[in-house]
């Protein structure tokens, strides 16, 4: 989002000034001073709030997905190299079996979380040493979405294991060549069974929203159950969600769409 003028940055550094030193350091060669980031800026100028839009930003791992004019499909290429932030990394890009633009769904459905309840939808994403634990998010997504279909294992057996056009570097700087040597694993067994079933928590998705009313907690589940899926062919698309009656006031749902079954 947008600032409503040009004074919210100076103010908040101002007010930031007077109550403690910011965290921040300065280059020596260029003298180009960088603070640490912050997510709120104090209460926004109200009679300014005309001015605050919404921007789309980091294109650093964004692809490119040309519509064809005849079919309207997307000529979509299966991509397995890594993206996403922790909390909001789609099962596909973990286990290697290849996304797609349907990875942003994904996210949406993990942001409502923030939005709605104003946590994270997993929380145990990260190990005591803050490092991205790949198979304790697993354990949580089959915790709250039950375990993955069949098709979904073993296309990441192989998917996983594809090399990518060069190597690239993550965070504890050891080179990798395919998802497998990023995010670990495998992490089921032949017949499809979580190989870590101490780590999935006692927990259920219809439990994670307190602040929705029962009268529309089932219209919630099923529109989040829309984006949450293990397999990405089978979320909806953002035209087909903003048809869902939980975005449409006051509308009905029948008892196949609450099931996941329409």
């Amino acid at each position: 989002m947008t600032f409503e003028n040009e004074k919210a940055i100076p103010r908040f550094i101002q007010e930031q000034v007077l109550k403690s030193p910011m965290h921040c350091k300065t280059n020596p060669v260029t003298n180009h001073t960088t603070y640490q980031s912050y997510n709120g800026f104090g209460p926004m100028d109200v009679e300014d709030v005309g001015n605050v839009l919404p921007k789309i930003t980091d294109f650093g791992s964004a692809w490119l997905f040309v519509v064809d004019p005849e079919t309207k499909s997307q000529n979509q290429p299966v991509i397995t190299y890594p993206i996403q932030p922790n909390y909001y990394r789609a099962p596909e890009v973990i286990l290697g079996y290849g996304w797609d633009s349907s990875a942003d769904i994904w996210n949406f459905g993990v942001l409502v979380w923030n939005i709605i309840e104003g946590t994270e939808l997993f929380t145990q994403v990260e190990d005591a040493n803050g490092r991205y634990d790949p198979k304790s998010h697993l354990a949580e997504m089959i915790a709250l979405l039950g375990p993955p279909p069949k098709e979904v294992i073993e296309r990441a057996d192989y998917m996983s294991q594809v090399e990518y056009a060069s190597t690239i570097s993550i965070e504890v700087g050891k080179p990798c060549k395919n998802a497998r040597e990023i995010f670990g694993g495998p992490y089921f067994d032949k017949e499809g069974k979580f190989l870590h079933q101490e780590l999935i928590p006692n927990r259920k998705l219809e439990d994670t929203i307190p602040s929705i009313d029962d009268s529309e907690r089932e219209l919630f589940l099923s529109f989040a159950r829309d984006m949450l899926t293990w397999v990405p062919s089978e979320r909806k698309t953002a035209r087909e969600l903003t048809e869902h009656p939980f975005l449409n006031f006051g509308g009905h749902v029948s008892k196949d769409v609450l099931e996941g079954r329409s």
